[in-house]
């Protein structure tokens, strides 16, 4: 039973924004428009955490530097 992998939960979309803080709204555009990591089951979107937490710090690394 060693290195047995846990399946990992999926976030739902209410999930990603409450932990993104950003509207439900914005996030579904988001993943309609491929701006996010996201899977589609049926008719609902489905976000896995590890994946958003590498695309935030992706992103965080294009971000403007600071001015003095």
């Amino acid at each position: 039973m060693k290195d047995e992998k846990i399946p990992e939960k999926l976030m739902t979309l209410e999930e990603v924004a409450e932990y993104l803080r950003l509207s439900v709204h914005t996030i579904y555009k988001m993943a309609q428009k491929g701006k996010i990591p996201a899977l589609k089951a049926g008719k609902k979107w489905r976000f896995r955490k590890e994946d958003i937490d590498r695309w935030l710090t992706q992103r965080s690394y294009n971000l403007p530097k600071e001015k003095k």
